[in-house]
């Protein structure tokens, strides 16, 4: 079963293989973003490979699994409201998925992940300072594909694409306060994972546009599209974290419990008040304090999972991704497009609010 179904899908609304648009801007963007990584010293360059699934821990070939391509996709999509080729958001894809890559190899050191899409990290494999260098590196790299386009358009999607990351960075800086709090509002969660996920997704859903040429006022309509869809894929994300598949996500069970994470439906839940909030919130408070935390069984686990779930956090959340969902199609009513490029930004957000991984 879907993790997040719809509220309502408008008959009206045409069939979309969205398999296919995320196929096609993997297949766009993988070309230009492995020639991009092959500029990286040695060992940087064979670490990144093997971060984005190309080779195997001893280097050899592979076909590990890449991520879900949303981000390519939404940026080659964007390059089509302007009556551009697709190919003319490529690198502004290339760009935002450096800069995505960039944070999940960051984000998985400082939360002490071990696995990421069925497979171990790059810092269980290569250490932490080649986690945090080739991050750098691929940082680095973001702002230097666009800017050797040097166009105009170039430059102003440099400056969206830092912004974004800037925000983005303010948001895994809030998570990562969080997690030492006894409490964190439902707000303060939201702006978080605004900053965090919404941000750059804002960003792939205009730089393609802008590299198109594009206005301003189309651009950030897009932005607000690509913010809103980010809070929704967060609001999925976040319920997968405590309920999702290990098998489909490639993550442990209970995985965002294990890391004393604030998210949605535990924010949602504390927020809620009555006896299973209450209880929740004293659990935690405990937990916070506990010096034997990483030792705890999965029934304990289980037991938090099922308050919050009592308590109604993951019923919220859920209602949660569909209300962000409805803001973020509303964006585009803004947008003069195709209509087969308008049903494309739609079905890519339908598809971000039902998935299991």
């Amino acid at each position: 079963m879907p993790t997040v179904p719809p509220a309502a899908t408008p008959a009206r609304r045409p069939a979309v293989d969205v398999t296919a648009l995320l196929e096609r801007g993997r297949n766009l963007a993988t070309p230009v973003l492995r020639a991009a990584v092959d500029r990286l010293a040695s060992p940087m360059d064979t670490v990144a490979a093997y971060h984005f699934g190309w080779i195997d821990a001893a280097g050899n070939p592979a076909h590990g699994d890449g991520g879900k391509a949303v981000r390519p996709a939404l940026a080659v999509l964007s390059a089509e409201v302007t009556g551009a080729a697709p190919e003319a958001g490529v690198p502004g894809a290339v760009a935002v998925e450096l800069v995505h890559n960039f944070s999940l190899l960051h984000d998985d050191l400082m939360d002490g992940d071990e696995q990421r899409r069925h497979r171990d990290t790059v810092w269980k494999v290569h250490g932490p300072a080649q986690a945090i260098l080739v991050g750098d590196a691929l940082f680095a790299l973001a702002g230097e594909i666009l800017l050797e386009l040097g166009t105009v358009e170039a430059g102003r999607a440099a400056r969206r694409l830092t912004a974004a990351t800037r925000a983005l960075i303010d948001g895994q800086a809030q998570d990562i306060s969080y997690e030492h709090r006894d409490r964190v509002s439902v707000e303060e969660c939201l702006e978080m994972e605004g900053n965090k996920t919404g941000s750059l997704l804002a960003c792939a859903s205009s730089i393609g546009a802008v590299l198109g040429g594009a206005d301003d006022t189309t651009a950030d309509a897009l932005e607000r599209y690509g913010y809103h869809l980010g809070l929704a894929f967060q609001a999925v994300d976040d319920l997968l974290g405590i309920w999702g598949d290990p098998e489909a996500t490639g993550k442990q069970t209970w995985s965002d419990l294990r890391q004393r994470k604030k998210s949605l439906p535990v924010v949602a839940a504390l927020a809620a008040g009555g006896p299973a909030s209450e209880q929740l919130g004293e659990i935690l408070a405990a937990d916070a304090k506990s010096s034997d935390f990483e030792n705890f069984s999965e029934e304990e686990f289980a037991a938090r999972a099922a308050l919050i779930e009592e308590a109604g956090g993951r019923e919220w959340t859920a209602a949660e991704a569909r209300r962000q969902h409805t803001i973020a199609i509303e964006a585009l009513d803004a947008v003069d497009m195709p209509d087969r490029v308008r049903d494309s930004f739609t079905a890519l957000a339908d598809f971000v609010v039902v998935r299991k991984r």
